[in-house]
């Protein structure tokens, strides 16, 4: 599953000319699920949402508040095309995304797994698989994409190390000589 988290001032959707839903300060969340997503997925990035610290709290703190803390508002809007590649040539292939079925049954209980952890009045939403006109006036901006399944990374330090080198457990020695020359 992925989301793109954005922090707003405020946001609404549109179908048809008519407004669906609208909030004011908190997260619009778009969210996108994929061919392997399950249940475990969906709740696990309801509560990484609403945990995101994207706010300053009252002392200054700078990435110390969440959605919940600052009593905000959240937006959900369903897009799969978050999960669009177009590594082969110019065209985007949503091979990555759930089919239709699937998705609609997960992005609603994603849905209602983010009102059930929140307060359900204050967590709105969008019309499944509708072409819907998003605004928003962004706060920051602050944007942020989240995956349930990241990308696995290559090893960043250039070391040599047994096994999965983000798994590796201990301390690290390194020992460097220096020529004699340096020294003097």
């Amino acid at each position: 599953m992925r989301t793109v988290i954005q922090r707003v001032k405020s946001a609404s959707v549109t179908v048809d000319g008519q407004l669906i839903s609208t909030i004011g300060k908190g997260l619009l969340v778009l969210a996108a699920i994929g061919k392997e997503d399950t249940q475990k997925e969906v709740e696990s990035m309801a509560n990484k949402i609403l945990k995101a610290k994207l706010w300053d709290n009252d002392e200054g703190g700078k990435w110390k508040w969440g959605v919940k803390d600052i009593e905000g508002e959240v937006l959900c809007v369903s897009q799969f095309t978050l999960l669009a590649s177009v590594k082969k040539g110019n065209k985007p292939d949503f091979h990555k995304s759930a089919n239709a079925e699937k998705a609609k049954e997960l992005y609603d209980q994603f849905f209602k797994k983010v009102q059930s952890l929140y307060q359900e009045e204050r967590v709105k939403d969008g019309v499944f698989q509708a072409m819907m006109d998003v605004a928003l006036v962004n706060d920051g901006p602050v944007t942020i994409q989240i995956d349930t399944d990241p990308p696995k990374m290559d090893n960043p330090t250039g070391f040599d190390l047994p096994g999965d080198p983000f798994t590796h457990k201990g301390k690290m020695q390194t020992t460097f000589e220096l020529p004699a020359s340096l020294l003097e």
